[in-house]
């Protein structure tokens, strides 16, 4: 595409984003008179800068790492009487894509129903995971993930509830700019065998309950996930399905803070067309500008600890994340994936900055021959990097 198209495309996009706020605010105020009105949109965002350096890569390596432009963010909130918004848009040098976009409504203090794209909820209610590099499960779908969908949430500070019904992700399936790994339906080649994938989300359930037990220095939260959904072939017109279930921890004392979670997943396609050289031991995703392949089941293990910290300019935390993926398939050729990050997080005013030290074996985006997650292992070992994320938030 002509660079010219592409600006011109962005433009649009930017466009009609900016038209849509100022007419969901003038709904909301009543008027133009934004600033003016009590209730009404707010608009904040982010701008961030990445800094990378991959050990096992020699260019890198070379030029002493990159440091790239990482997103240009724009939120949207408000609210007016028991009715609200929110939604957030990113921009990358590479694309743009809507993070969360949903309107909702406060039935009384401890019920509220949201209906767009929201946050699937599923696994620990905040993050499995300290760092900018996120946990295990969310390169499998399963932290942070948003879906097109209604969601119902109970809280009275003791117990949460969480029914959701997403009746699919949140672009069609031969996309990859997403912000979290969906199915996706594309082509691979690997050691001259290309293998296509026609699989996409649709009509998924999930429900999540917690409970929070308050203790001397803090409080600990238990509880449990399980999310279902069916796979729709494109090729086949047939629908499988999957399924996912959790038990998670998360326990607060004092400055320290301690996550562990155990999670089993499985895809359970229908038969493909022969010609697409499917194997039922693997399943495609993608996310971010990227696809990839993953174990189609496995269980997932989480241990992170961190300790908080106060200081003259703001606060920072250090941590370590854990996670390991053992897949749970009829080829035994399919390895175990690891993931290690040891990090610290700096918070001062606007600025918001993480410094991680990832460590990882047979482990996408983090070693240099094992693009995928638990299937066979092409590197010989662990791999390290550094990233450095640095934000200015609005």
């Amino acid at each position: 595409m002509h660079p010219n198209a592409t600006w011109e495309n962005m433009m649009k996009t930017v466009t009609k984003l900016s038209l849509s706020a100022i007419a969901v605010a003038m709904a909301f105020t009543g008027s133009t008179q934004i600033a003016a009105a009590e209730d009404g949109i707010k608009v904040g965002g982010a701008v961030r800068v990445n800094y990378s350096y991959k050990e096992y890569d020699e260019s890198s390596k070379d030029k002493l790492g990159d440091l790239d432009f990482d997103i240009f963010a724009i939120k949207f909130s408000g609210k007016k009487g028991d009715w609200g918004l929110k939604a957030e848009y990113r921009f990358t040098d590479n694309t743009n894509f809507i993070k969360y976009g949903y309107g909702y409504y406060d039935v009384n203090p401890e019920w509220q129903i949201q209906f767009g794209l929201n946050q699937t909820p599923f696994g620990n209610r905040d993050y499995i995971s300290n760092s900018f590099w996120f946990g295990m499960p969310y390169y499998v779908g399963l932290e942070d993930d948003h879906d097109i969908g209604i969601k119902a949430t109970f809280d009275d500070g003791t117990w949460h509830t969480d029914i959701a019904f997403y009746k699919n992700s949140e672009y069609d399936a031969t996309e990859n700019k997403q912000y979290a790994p969906d199915l996706y339906t594309g082509s691979f080649t690997k050691d001259g065998v290309t293998t296509t994938y026609n699989n996409e989300e649709t009509n998924q359930l999930n429900l999540r309950q917690t409970y929070t037990l308050a203790h001397e220095g803090g409080s600990t939260t238990l509880g449990g996930s399980l999310q279902y959904g069916q796979i729709y072939n494109s090729v086949t017109k047939e629908t499988g399905d999957r399924y996912a279930a959790a038990i998670h921890l998360d326990s607060k004392y004092n400055d320290w803070n301690l996550q562990l979670q155990a999670l089993t997943y499985e895809f359970d396609t229908t038969d493909s067309d022969a010609t697409d050289n499917q194997n039922p031991n693997k399943i495609a995703v993608a996310l971010l500008d990227w696809q990839y392949e993953i174990a189609s089941k496995g269980q997932i293990y989480s241990l992170n600890l961190s300790k908080s910290f106060k200081a003259s300019f703001g606060s920072f935390k250090i941590y370590n994340d854990f996670g390991v993926m053992t897949p749970d398939v009829a080829d035994n050729s399919f390895d175990n994936s690891y993931q290690n990050v040891t990090g610290v997080s700096v918070s001062s005013g606007p600025i918001f900055a993480q410094f991680d030290f990832i460590m990882g074996k047979n482990m996408t985006f983090s070693t240099e021959k094992d693009d995928h997650v638990g299937l066979p292992m092409a590197g010989d070992g662990w791999d390290q990097r550094v990233n450095i994320n640095i934000g200015y938030y609005f």
